[in-house]
């Protein structure tokens, strides 16, 4: 059996610039994913996928492999996750190297950690799931939302549920937007990362946060910094 991690850091961010490599908490974000990736001891190879020289270099220095520069096509604003897995494959695969099992990890995810990979190996090989991702609660009964109209107007999205006890209703999930373990087989034949066989491994609010703006960046290092105080 043969495991890779893939980190996926194109160099464009317009949002955060060079968001993959900026410093949170005084180290290059993308370390957290590669360190977590490297001390699981899940992986043969630990590499990260970027067209940008810089990423490169640091992702080097922390340990990671380099081995190709992404095409220019999975590289723009429209290439998916799926498209950068699969042509990471099959560039190993000209290199007569092959996974039984890959991990996705995004390297804007400092709450990562070596033991939540293994947790989610676990899951993946015990249960026969083609592919395990971490998922948060939603801090609310999603079908309890509203819409706003264009003067600002509140309506119901599902009004069936407007007097529905909160502890009657189904609990809702989404993806935590760190990683995904995965069979390379099924992914490469289906072309999709989720699928209808895909598990959810629950984590804490405390255990992730998406990082799209500067107030989020700040979030982060505040639980961060909470979380990991001794």
């Amino acid at each position: 059996m043969s495991n890779v991690a893939i980190i996926t850091a194109r160099g464009g961010s317009k949002r955060i610039p060079r968001k993959n490599i900026r410093p949170f908490l005084g180290k290059p974000i993308i370390a957290y994913a590669i360190e977590a990736a490297l001390q699981s001891g899940l992986f043969e190879e630990v590499m990260v996928s970027t067209d940008d020289a810089e990423i490169a270099e640091v992702s080097r220095s922390l340990g990671a492999s380099v081995p190709f520069v992404r095409s220019a096509q999975n590289a723009d604003d429209f290439a998916t996750t799926t498209d950068v897995l699969l042509e990471v494959l099959a560039d190993y695969k000209q290199l007569n190297q092959h996974f039984d099992f890959g991990c996705c990890l995004y390297p804007t995810s400092p709450f990562v950690t070596a033991a939540l990979l293994q947790q989610a190996f676990e899951k993946l090989t015990a249960e026969s799931f083609d592919t395990v991702y971490p998922v948060q609660a939603f801090g609310f009964p999603i079908q309890r939302a509203v819409g706003l109209d264009a003067s600002g107007g509140v309506r119901w999205l599902q009004p069936e549920y407007q007097f529905t006890r909160s502890q009657d209703l189904e609990k809702a999930y989404h993806d935590a937007g760190q990683f995904y373990l995965f069979k390379t087989a099924p992914l490469i034949e289906s072309r999709k990362i989720i699928s209808a066989n895909s598990g959810g491994l629950v984590i804490s609010e405390m255990q992730a946060h998406d990082i799209d703006t500067e107030e989020d960046w700040k979030v982060a290092e505040f639980k961060w910094k909470i979380g990991n105080a001794h």
